[in-house]
């Protein structure tokens, strides 16, 4: 056999080594790849109606964001009428309304989100201070939580500790007011509240009065002071509100009339721009549900609950002017869309279809705001709404 001159052994001897290299190369970015999939994990939090007695309420699954596929981990079964849920900013923990829609006083449970095991770690609870809490909001530092009582048109203010736990309520305000629609406006109907991004306000959506009301948070004392009333049309029924993640707009949607104020926000202040509808045709009766913003401020969606049309209404919105452009409805294949959640990439959105008792998730297009249904759904019974978060596990 002849052999190989020293020239040829050193150009295999590199071919070698560079194809060690190539190998160690693709290895680490392959197992790069793995540990940012196995770094994080999404959880989706639904609560539900138990039918007015202590049952399966909230449920726990793991979220893919690659499939858009749930797996059910844990369930909480202790509680009546979980309806409505909410994260606090860090993710930490969950607050959940409890004994809703009943005749007595509803409560407010916390939970701390154990992460790693995909559970929820019951904290404690507290009287809400009124009958039927219907939202729960808390403030960008953590420190304190509101709940809207629809039913005595009602407001209390909690203060959240280190533990996460509740402390008893601060304070719980009370209004008398009505308006035009006799069956839904006889009384104050306090439906929501949300609190500005710095913090400093608090808007009320009071769906009996049609105003939504102010206050400052005193953090202090401890407490809000009520600030002026912002009216909106006679019949509105407003309802759920959001602002703009560029902080300059402000958007309500109203139950009743089924449409949606745009309001500039500054210094505290909202100031009426327009109103759009929601619905895709002229109805009897309108039930406007539910009202979010894509993560990135391009688009805005809300639900319509029938009773002759159950869909998700997108718009576009012009970052400059907060006004809005229509860009289709989507039908939620399902009805009563009371509550839908956006993750937090911008994904997926996950409509709570109450009366026919299923999640269904839709695939969205960040480009043009469309929505695509998926194969995958969820079963559960009487979902009344949605919270998602991706948690980094290092």
């Amino acid at each position: 056999m002849k052999k190989l001159s020293q020239t040829h052994q050193k150009h295999i001897l590199n071919l070698m080594i560079k194809k060690s290299i190539l190998l160690i190369c693709l290895s680490v970015f392959l197992f790069g790849c793995q540990t940012d999939q196995d770094k994080n994990k999404t959880l989706l939090f639904v609560g539900s109606f138990t039918d007015k007695k202590p049952g399966e309420g909230i449920y726990v699954y793991e979220f893919d964001l690659e499939t858009g596929e749930a797996h059910l981990k844990n369930t909480i079964d202790t509680l009546t009428n979980t309806s409505f849920l909410k994260l606090s900013p860090n993710g930490k923990y969950l607050y959940s309304v409890a004994d809703s829609q009943m005749k007595y006083n509803g409560k407010i449970a916390a939970f701390k989100v154990d992460v790693s095991k995909s559970k929820l770690v019951f904290i404690n609870t507290q009287d809400c201070g009124g009958v039927n809490p219907a939202h729960l909001e808390i403030d960008k530092s953590g420190n304190y939580l509101t709940n809207s009582n629809y039913s005595d048109g009602s407001l209390s203010l909690f203060k959240l500790n280190k533990n996460g736990s509740l402390s008893k309520s601060l304070q719980v305000l009370r209004f008398k007011d009505s308006s035009i629609v006799k069956n839904r406006q006889a009384s104050s109907h306090i439906h929501s509240s949300n609190f500005s991004s710095d913090g400093n306000y608090l808007f009320a959506q009071d769906l009996g009065a049609d105003k939504l009301r102010k206050f400052t948070l005193d953090t202090l004392h401890k407490k809000l002071k009520q600030q002026q009333e912002i009216k909106t049309k006679p019949g509105s029924g407003p309802r759920h509100f959001t602002f703009h993640p560029n902080e300059k707009f402000g958007y309500l949607v109203n139950e009743l009339s089924g449409k949606i104020n745009v309001y500039n926000y500054e210094n505290g202040n909202l100031n009426f721009i327009e109103e759009y509808t929601t619905y895709q045709k002229k109805q009897d009766i309108y039930r406007a549900a539910d009202i979010h913003i894509s993560p990135d401020g391009k688009f805005l969606y809300a639900s319509n609950r029938g009773p002759e049309e159950d869909t998700i209404v997108i718009f576009s919105i012009d970052k400059k002017t907060g006004k809005l452009q229509l860009v289709g409805h989507q039908q939620t294949f399902g009805a009563h869309p009371r509550n839908f959640g956006i993750d937090a990439s911008g994904t997926f959105l996950l409509v709570a279809n109450m009366h026919t008792n299923r999640v269904v998730i839709f695939k969205r297009n960040k480009e043009t705001g469309k929505l695509t249904k998926l194969s995958n759904e969820i079963s559960v019974r009487n979902p009344s709404s949605i919270q998602i978060k991706t948690y980094n596990l290092y």
